[in-house]
């Protein structure tokens, strides 16, 4: 795609705010707290590495019955197996697979059902593998086999109260609408899955929601032909189906949630955690775990379209406790998602004020407010950028962005009077492939004539190493403080040769907690 950027060099600018502050406005937006994960079983290819790595026992009862704990006390309540049998052997006791698990040992699935029933979870089930990952639904032979799985673990757990539902894996794709053969095979499964279980819920998980038809009536025509009681659709968003994904699938999950409207079929949204360690959607490339600001835009996304749960492939194996499943020393920041995640989930440090601009929570006092430039060739159009309450999206493209090309700068606003003030931040964006990158400081400063400053606090932002693919926003923010003064300094610098982008500077945000 061509980038659009407004080119300027460093520079020093004065903004005259008709107001005593930049005021921010909290207007509260619920948002849906991550409810689920899927459980892989059997490494399949390198997509696995770190999901299933070789120095874990992911099939020791103990694992598993240890992890789901974990879970729990993360708030996950719903837990989606990917698989319970493949390369026919079965994760479960079997009839006639043999068993993929050593003899004389509980099975990883009796396991993970009986830790559910302790901590009060919800399972979904898989009818799968028949044979591998690659099932092809159509062929009657897969069909008889998912047919006997869906028989014999019915047997096995349903009475189980962890037992919630069931999941029908091998998606298809909804590109450009759901074919009759795929809504057919989720159908007579579903059959099935009712005849056996009638208490149970069925649950698919398309993909091809990037480039769906979803304003083609078809497509919603579809939908509502299916039997089943969940959709949890894929956001897609690592697997990169398009450079900068978000922007779209905050439109087209919106045009989904209201095309469930009436369906009698629940909207879940199935968020990626992961990117890609080398090149994406490959099985010779592993899973490794996205930066958390773009994880946070996700969840952001699918609860501001209307989806009633918000699940993820995966927590497990990318945002988890690292002590538990992540070799030491491996370099693909698995720990640092589990810190990343258990902050937001404690409210702490920068996250609630990122959450809140995803949000559209906050507004800024000084739209419309005059702009002094030292620099006369930036243009009419660029000048309220920093100051106009207008956040941009994760896309190079947005012309939100203001875009300092020589990865230095330098920002002052003035106040119009001496004010207090509690806070200050500032909004970047990252996108390596684009040659964006978040500042490694912003420096933060006050002053009460405008030509001696006082640095109030530098601000380091830790961009995520996994940063090959992906896009995201994140922001620099000092936490509270107490200074006065009429004007404020922000100084953005970086040690590569790369641009900064910057939409928004906040003064005094209040974000709530």
């Amino acid at each position: 795609m061509k980038k659009l950027f407004v080119k300027i060099g460093c520079f020093l600018f004065v903004v005259s705010l008709l107001t005593a502050a930049v005021a921010v406005k909290l207007q509260a937006q619920d948002l849906k707290p991550l409810k689920g994960t899927w459980l892989n079983l059997p490494y399949q290819d390198v997509r696995n590495k770190y999901m299933n790595p070789a120095h874990v026992d992911c099939l020791a009862p103990a694992f598993w019955k240890t992890k789901i704990g974990e879970y729990a006390q993360m708030g996950l309540r719903y837990l989606v197996l990917m698989a319970v049998a493949n390369d026919g052997k079965a994760f479960y006791p079997s009839s006639f697979m043999p068993a993929a698990y050593p003899a004389g040992q509980q099975s990883p699935v009796e396991a993970i059902v009986e830790a559910a029933d302790q901590y009060g979870m919800h399972v979904f089930m898989s009818c799968g593998w028949a044979e591998n990952q690659d099932d092809n639904i159509r062929d009657p032979k897969i069909k008889a086999l998912q047919q006997r799985i869906m028989q014999e673990t019915a047997a096995l757990f349903a009475t189980n109260k962890s037992f919630y539902g069931w999941y029908l894996p091998v998606e298809d794709s909804m590109e450009p609408i759901l074919s009759d053969e795929a809504v057919h095979a989720a159908n007579t499964l579903t059959a099935i899955a009712k005849n056996l279980t009638p208490d149970k819920k069925v649950m698919i998980s398309p993909y091809g929601v990037c480039y769906a038809a979803l304003e083609d009536p078809k497509f919603a025509q579809q939908i509502k032909k299916l039997n089943v009681d969940i959709i949890a659709y894929q956001d897609e968003v690592g697997c990169v189906r398009e450079p900068m994904p978000l922007p779209r699938v905050r439109e087209n999950f919106k045009k989904l949630g209201k095309i469930h409207e009436g369906t009698g079929i629940e909207f879940w949204s199935n968020i990626e955690s992961f990117t890609w360690q080398k090149e994406d959607n490959s099985r010779e490339s592993a899973l490794i775990p996205a930066a958390f600001p773009r994880y946070l835009s996700q969840l952001v996304a699918a609860s501001l379209a209307g989806a009633k749960n918000v699940i993820s492939f995966s927590v497990y194996g990318i945002i988890d406790d690292a002590n538990s499943i992540m070799p030491i020393g491996q370099p693909i920041e698995s720990a640092q998602a589990f810190i990343d995640f258990t902050d937001w989930k404690q409210r702490k440090g920068r996250w609630p004020l990122l959450e809140a601009t995803f949000k559209g929570d906050l507004a800024n006092g000084a739209i419309g407010s005059a702009v002094k430039l030292e620099d006369n060739n930036l243009k009419d159009a660029v000048q309220q950028k920093l100051t106009d309450g207008k956040f941009g999206m994760e896309h190079t493209n947005d012309l939100n962005w203001l875009d300092f090309g020589n990865g230095k700068m330098s920002v002052v606003l003035d106040l119009k009077k001496q004010s207090p003030i509690t806070s200050l931040a500032a909004r970047f964006l990252h996108y390596r492939p684009g040659g964006v990158l978040l500042p490694s400081a912003v420096h933060f400063y006050v002053s009460t004539d405008g030509k001696h400053f006082d640095r109030m606090k530098t601000v380091i932002i830790p961009a995520s190493n996994n940063d090959q693919h992906d896009c995201w926003i994140d922001i620099a923010w000092t936490g509270e403080m107490k200074a006065k003064g009429r004007y404020v300094k922000v100084v953005a610098d970086q040690n590569a040769t790369f641009r900064i982008l910057c939409d928004e500077i906040l003064v005094n945000a209040n974000f709530g907690s």
